[in-house]
């Protein structure tokens, strides 16, 4: 049984981060939980619990509506916008694991709609799938402002945590700015659904795997399911706290950092009830499509030399999407 992870898993109270002289305690327990394992809950966030509500309430407008509907939605091959149906896709995949598909439904957005943004974020000839524009249901009032709007807030809450991060390493606090001004963060929605008929051996909500970017930042509806593999090789459960979110850091960071901070594996199981459904907002931070990741200079030393080769951003992403949609 996994055991409580509290003990393992921080809770980071950001609320004095935001006073200028006051941000000392918050980077050092940014540090030590990136270090030691790379989530953190974080609490007093500044994202109102309205805002959270009413995007939810979005969500769940969408993903009960009839199948019919929903695919209305989906991309054609090579664009990952829009709805993705159950079991059309596999995280397990991005570390080369068969798994049966995850059992779980997808509608993602990025902020292509414009296309002076989607010029400046890496749009060129080539590159036309990548930033294709969002494809917002057309029957539900509401649904396209409220995401833009959470998209946008969670734009501002990256930035403050890049921030924390950059000092965190011992950077300049706007170190990050300019790989990130131009980011190509994705926002998805997953949504469990009850579980109706006998799983396959295996198969899970979310199949074990790393996340791809620098951070993610999550809020679930307080449903179970969400472990981590601990470094002993145990699953513990990350905990659910009221009013939170989880942050949790990303292969690139991990490349930037040399490993010095952690991209843990981390899944999504069912719940013991599987008559029970779960949704969760995941805001996954990834730099701008030609930023170049490599060794940060606080990272690096005669003994600890570069691990990795350096890689754009654009290029990774869209390697693990491609590996992991069927």
């Amino acid at each position: 049984m996994p055991k409580d992870s509290l003990s393992q898993i921080q809770v980071l109270d950001l609320g004095s981060s935001y006073e200028a002289d006051s941000k000392e305690e918050v980077v050092k327990t940014l540090r030590n939980s990136f270090e030691s394992n790379g989530f953190l809950v974080v609490t007093n966030h500044g994202v109102s619990k309205d805002q959270i509500n009413e995007v939810e309430t979005q969500a769940r407008k969408f993903f009960v509506q009839p199948y019919e509907n929903k695919v209305l939605s989906k991309a054609s091959s090579g664009v990952f916008r829009g709805y993705t149906p159950v079991e059309k896709s596999a995280l397990s995949l991005s570390r080369d694991l068969k798994t049966p598909p995850d059992v779980c439904e997808i509608f993602s957005l990025n902020r292509f709609d414009d296309p002076v943004v989607a010029k400046n974020c890496g749009l060129k000839e080539g590159r036309e799938a990548f930033f294709a524009p969002n494809i917002w249901p057309q029957n539900l009032p509401g649904f396209k402002e409220s995401l833009e709007s959470y998209y946008a807030t969670m734009e501002n809450l990256t930035n403050h945590l890049m921030q924390l991060s950059a000092l965190a390493l011992g950077l300049e606090k706007d170190w990050f700015e300019d790989k990130i001004q131009n980011h190509i963060t994705n926002l998805t929605m997953n949504y469990y659904p009850k579980i109706e008929s006998e799983l396959s051996t295996g198969q899970l909500r979310r199949g074990e795997h790393s996340d791809w970017g620098t951070l993610t930042i999550l809020h679930h509806d307080g449903e179970s399911g969400l472990q981590i593999k601990d470094s002993s090789g145990e699953w513990v459960d990350v905990p659910s706290v009221p009013d939170s979110f989880v942050v949790n850091l990303g292969d690139l960071m991990a490349r930037w950092t040399n490993d010095r901070w952690k991209s843990t594996v981390h899944r999504v199981v069912p719940p013991k009830d599987l008559s029970r459904d779960r949704l969760s907002l995941v805001f996954f931070h990834q730099p701008a499509y030609d930023a170049v990741i490599e060794c940060i200079p606080t990272c690096v030393s005669p003994e600890n030399p570069p691990r990795y080769e350096p890689v754009t951003s654009g290029e990774w992403i869209l390697e693990m999407q491609k590996k992991t949609t069927y």
